[in-house]
């Protein structure tokens, strides 16, 4: 009897089923159709200026009647969508975001929009989801659904073949170089830069009346490419005519700014339409961070319902158009569009320059004309015939009453008109169709009035379908009321790129070794080694004592913590070297400090090390450490609020690069020795900290000893702790206050 086998062991594979099959096949037979699906299906635009996904998301739209009236709901959209354009709701409403007048992506946008769509020039900056937005088509887009119902184009079969798409949108005017587009196919990539719609409709209307016209004729009516972010475009003729001829090629953008004289501050205005106002904070933020730009204070993103601005706040004295000119060659203010004009001519994609990209959309636009007066001779053919079997009947109405009247089946009414009147089925169908009060000469007189004119349309129309050159004078004559009536001033201004200045080199931070000294007062030193060797007796204030001595180098940053739970940066560069024997600058009028507010701490960084931190200590007893990072800003700050809990009154605040002990004492003549490890480390600034010392009431913190001074305060090892909340141990003697890091 035969082994039965278990349902769910499959037989090993035999390897005399596996077949060879070269690679070549695989390739043409699994790879090639996904890779022609992508380039014809989604990546690269048509000669209408659209990718699928944008076409069958307007054309839903124009299907729900959203040319006229209320706006609806964006999430209605994206549903209706998914009848043509089955990839996601995702997907569809990022679609729809980019043709928005809110995200300001098109010179032209196509979809009329109230809600946040986030922006073109910001990555961050999201948009709504689609149940809050609202959108309808914008009335511009007439001029792509021109001629739709008139057969301008061919219908064809949705994915799943319950309804119908137009293949293209019949554009009135050459929307493939008025709207941006992008697509990354396999293999290859599109990426078409847009212009200016009235220069475009010049450049056309040149081509249709002389179809030789050079690239310097079109040069001169389509000057360069044009931005809904406006800028500056650096103009070069030769990179533009190899543009126009190849539809390769690349130009240089940058951004437009005024300069503040009564705030000193630089205001950025436009941008660059290939970047984003977070690339360009990260690149000035990292180069004032590095020290490589000195002359910017802070920088801030200043963007409101007013529209865009970025503002640069400058040091006194600063040239704004020598520093935009480092700016624009070390950030992102200044860009390169690289032009890759790939498009889909009947479902194969071409590279063309600009005169060809037009001659293409001439020849489709020709097209469409023709299928549009083709409909229309059509429809008035049609109501002539209709019109001259009505004709027929107004020489005898009784007769076609009594016909009608007296035929006994309603089957036959047709048939005996076209008897008694000699006329076809079709005129027949219409004159039994007539209501009987219309039956009367005045009503026919009147239709029958039309046939004149309809002759003469029916004449024109076939005069024009028989003439090329008045086909194209129609779309010329199109195109300049489109020019009129839609038509912009130029937002990308066209700067000549050999009329700028040469920018200068900018000058490097000089880096060498100093020591810094600050007081109790608040005296600072900048001092070199050499210096130092030469004298090192200090010049003091009577009652003053040095607080914080540190080596370091001039491209340093210094951060200071002050007695007011503020902490305050600035470039060690910004200050001037001295002596020894000079009392040194006065840090509070240096760095603006408030009334009263005194510094605490003063630490030298090159770099923000993530185990390094530093340690608060409070009049209560508790303490905290807080992560170095945490005081690491992008921006040029010059002052940080909050830098610490202000619960208590701060006692002292240590820069903790190591494990470390640390003696507190208290006002009671008692002492704890702890381990800088026990204090726990909290990433929120402001937070309070934990409880070191068990304080009783009226006891607080009074001064903390740490490093080697601890060995010189009597009987402080007694007072090591090992846990914390401690009880403070009583000390025989304290050393002299010199020895403590205190306030008081």
């Amino acid at each position: 009897m035969a082994k039965k086998k278990s349902p769910g062991i499959q037989e090993p594979v035999r390897l005399a089923e596996i077949k060879d099959q070269p690679i070549t096949d695989t390739i043409e037979k699994n790879y090639m159709p996904y890779v022609m699906s992508v380039i014809a299906s989604r990546a690269i635009p048509e000669i209408d200026g659209f990718k699928p996904s944008h076409r069958k998301l307007l054309y839903t739209m124009y299907q729900m009647g959203l040319m006229t009236g209320a706006r609806t709901k964006s999430a209605n959209v994206v549903g209706a969508t998914m009848h043509l354009n089955p990839h996601g709701n995702d997907a569809i409403y990022e679609t729809l975001v980019r043709l928005t007048r809110g995200n300001d992506a098109l010179l032209h946008p196509f979809i009329d929009s109230k809600g946040s769509f986030g922006k073109q020039y910001s990555r961050d900056m999201a948009f709504a989801a689609p149940r809050y937005t609202e959108v309808k088509l914008d009335p511009f887009c007439s001029e792509i659904f021109s001629g739709i119902d008139r057969n301008a184009v061919d219908m064809i079969p949705n994915y799943d073949n319950t309804t119908t798409e137009p293949r293209l949108l019949p554009t009135t005017f050459p929307n493939i170089l008025v709207s941006p587009n992008l697509g990354i196919a396999v293999g290859m990539a599109s990426q078409i830069c847009s212009f200016n719609l009235a220069e475009v409709c010049d450049g056309t209307i040149a081509l249709l009346k002389n179809p030789k016209s050079s690239v310097e004729k079109l040069l001169d009516c389509i000057k360069a490419p044009d931005f809904s972010g406006g800028g500056q475009l650096l103009y070069d003729r030769d990179q533009m005519r190899e543009i126009y001829e190849t539809g390769k090629g690349s130009f240089k953008l940058r951004a437009r700014y005024v300069f503040d004289k009564q705030h000193s501050c630089i205001e950025i205005v436009q941008i660059p339409y290939t970047t984003s106002i977070e690339a360009i904070l990260k690149a000035v933020g990292d180069l004032v961070h590095d020290g490589k730009i000195r002359e910017i204070t802070d920088y801030r993103d200043e963007i409101d319902l007013s529209g865009f601005k970025l503002t640069l706040d400058l040091r006194r004295g600063t040239d704004p158009d020598a520093l935009m000119a480092r700016l624009f060659r070390m950030t992102p203010l200044e860009d390169s569009f690289s032009c890759n004009f790939n498009v889909l001519i009947d479902g194969s994609p071409r590279q063309m320059g600009v005169i060809g990209i037009l001659e293409e959309w001439i020849r489709f636009r020709l097209g469409c004309l023709v299928r549009e007066l083709t409909f229309e001779l059509g429809k008035k053919k049609d109501k002539l015939h209709l019109l001259r079997g009505l004709g027929r009947i107004l020489l005898d109405i009784d007769r076609a009453i009594r016909i009608v009247r007296e035929t006994e089946k309603e089957a036959d009414v047709v048939p005996n008109l076209m008897t008694g009147f000699r006329i076809d089925q079709v005129q027949a169908e219409y004159i039994a169709e007539i209501k009987l009060r219309h039956l009367n000469r005045e009503y026919i007189l009147e239709r029958i009035k039309e046939i004149e004119s309809l002759q003469e349309e029916i004449r024109r129309l076939e005069e024009i379908l028989g003439d090329e050159l008045k086909q194209k004078a129609m779309i010329a004559s199109q195109l300049t009321e489109i020019k009129k009536k839609y038509g912009k001033p130029r937002r990308t201004q066209i700067v000549s790129a050999g009329d700028l200045p040469e920018p200068e080199e900018e000058t490097p931070v000089e880096n060498y070794s100093v020591r810094i000294i600050l007081t109790r007062e608040g005296y600072f030193k900048k001092i070199t080694h050499q210096s130092l060797r030469m004298s090192d007796d200090h010049r003091l204030k009577d009652g003053d004592a040095i607080m914080n001595s540190e080596d370091t180098e001039n491209r340093a940053e210094l951060l200071i913590f002050t007695d007011r739970a503020q902490a305050y940066k600035a470039k060690l560069d910004d200050f001037d070297t001295t002596k020894a024997s000079a009392l040194g600058e006065y840090l509070p009028a240096h760095l603006n400090f408030d009334e009263g507010e005194r510094p605490i701490l003063l630490k030298a960084l090159t770099e923000y090390p993530p185990e390094h931190s530093i340690i608060f200590l409070f009049e209560n007893g508790r303490g905290v450490r807080i992560p170095l990072g945490a005081y690491e800003t992008k921006s040029n700050r010059r002052k940080l609020s909050g830098a610490y809990s202000d619960a208590s009154p701060i006692v002292a605040a240590l820069y903790d690069s190591a494990p470390q002990d640390l003696l507190l004492l208290t006002n009671a003549g008692r002492a704890v020795l702890i381990s800088s490890t026990l204090i726990p480390l909290k990433t929120t600034r402001t937070a309070a900290g934990v409880t070191l010392v068990a304080l009783k009431e009226g006891q607080k913190i009074t001064g903390v000893v740490s490093g080697e001074d601890i060995a010189a305060v009597e009987g402080a090892a007694k007072c090591r702790k090992n846990k914390i909340p401690a009880t403070a141990m009583t000390l025989p003697s304290v050393e002299s206050g010199k020895k403590q890091l205190s306030l008081t």
